[in-house]
């Protein structure tokens, strides 16, 4: 098993199209993933706590914390369903049964703040004595998120994998079974860290690409005609999502340069996320223009972390007040982004900042929904939008016309 593991993640390493790839490694939406998620599972647990948590999986904090999820490429994709509420089948039986509600709480609320899988272990086994209809072992991809060095996800596809790389017939649905699976994943983790990671998800993603017959187990004779249709398929499907990737990359790239030219221009000092200083666009290296170290901001180390990786920040020349702050979306969530524009706002709590959402025009109506959120609203945030097309065109007047930051307002728009 070893030497032929050994060969199988060397693939999966090479493989420019693997889940390791293009989810795992170098994936600023996956890193700012973790933060987004954890807010939203504090706000699922302050909802139930304060009995504002709905009576149907739509409009509740926990359906903003599995869009999050489910955004993180292929292997997350149908993390969602089973917690859609299904009114017939009583399931998961944690929207009106206030007892269930109560307990599913307490135990994200006792998951959040374990420290070690012993912790983790204990409550999931607690959970399963309930016996709460519908609420099995998917849980674990939200865990997966606050734990990834302790908790791997779980769904179909990488099941899949697990049995046919360990010839085992575990099945899905059971916390008895998941925690079994666990053993394993971790013990192959623990021996193959520095070729993978100590996050299961790296193994986890190796397991979802043997699962969906991305990854092949050695010579593909036992694949029968509709199996060999399926992964041509497959394989198209994966050139596809590739080549939308990319284009979103470069989309991304060309809006955070506009952005930090045009508040250079102004005679702000701007800065890049911090995984984003070595990018360019149109041979125009942001580090150009980029301030070279972050301005010192009083804030908690964890909250600092996200503020770093707000898409682009204007100061004042010379301090650390911000003006402006740009978050810049694209297939991710929008609700994410202004998550990291109030942690911002609600941390320096200076007055006049201005804060914005840049988004492909065919999302305006996503922002829209989004800003619209009675939270938001309550909030008295000054958020607005501005859409690429407007940002692209009007780039250079604003640099050689506008004044200062409230020239922005020009090719903004507001939710009022």
């Amino acid at each position: 098993m070893n030497e032929h593991l050994q060969s199988i993640i060397t693939q999966y390493k090479n493989d420019q199209e693997s889940v390791y790839n293009t989810w795992f490694i170098n994936n600023e939406d996956r890193l700012k993933a973790f933060r987004s998620i954890r807010r939203g599972v504090l706000q699922v647990i302050d909802d139930i706590k304060t009995r504002r948590f709905g009576n149907d999986f739509k409009g509740t904090s926990l359906e903003f914390v599995l869009s999050c999820i489910t955004e993180q490429k292929q292997v997350f994709e149908g993390a969602s369903h089973p917690f859609y509420w299904k009114p017939k089948l009583r399931i998961p039986d944690i929207y009106e049964n206030q007892t269930n509600k109560i307990a599913f709480g307490q135990f994200l609320e006792n998951c959040l703040n374990a420290k070690n899988e012993e912790q983790l272990i204990r409550e999931i086994e607690k959970l399963d004595v309930l016996k709460i209809k519908g609420l099995g072992p998917a849980v674990a991809s939200i865990l997966y998120f606050l734990h990834p060095t302790l908790i791997p996800p779980f769904n179909t596809a990488i099941i899949n994998g697990f049995n046919y790389l360990f010839k085992d017939k575990k099945k899905l649905g059971s916390w008895s079974e998941y925690l079994k699976i666990r053993e394993v994943i971790m013990d192959m983790n623990r021996k193959y860290c520095n070729e993978l990671s100590l996050d299961t998800g790296a193994f986890a993603g190796l397991l979802f690409e043997i699962g969906t017959q991305k990854l092949l187990l050695g010579k593909d004779e036992y694949l029968s005609e509709i199996e060999r249709t399926r992964l041509e398929k497959l394989i198209i499907k994966r050139h596809k999502d590739k080549k939308a990737e990319t284009e979103d990359e470069h989309l991304h790239n060309e809006m955070q340069y506009h952005l930090l030219k045009i508040g250079y221009s102004l005679g702000y000092d701007v800065i890049a996320a911090s995984n984003d200083r070595s990018k360019s666009w149109g041979g125009n290296k942001f580090s150009f223009i980029s301030l070279a170290e972050f301005p010192q901001l009083p804030l908690e180390k964890e909250v600092l972390n996200t503020v770093k990786l707000i898409d682009v920040l204007w100061f004042a020349k010379g301090t650390a007040k911000v003006i402006a702050a740009f978050e810049v979306e694209k297939s991710t969530s929008i609700y994410s982004g202004i998550l990291r524009l109030t942690d911002l706002i609600y941390s320096v709590q200076d007055d006049g900042e201005m804060l914005y959402l840049v988004v492909p025009d065919q999302r305006e109506k996503d922002v829209i929904m989004q800003l619209s959120r009675p939270s938001i609203r309550k909030g008295n945030m000054q958020m607005a939008y501005i859409c690429f097309s407007d940002l692209r065109q009007y780039c250079d007047a604003i640099c050689k016309l506008g004044e200062d930051h409230h020239s922005m307002k020009k090719i903004a728009k507001c939710v009022c």
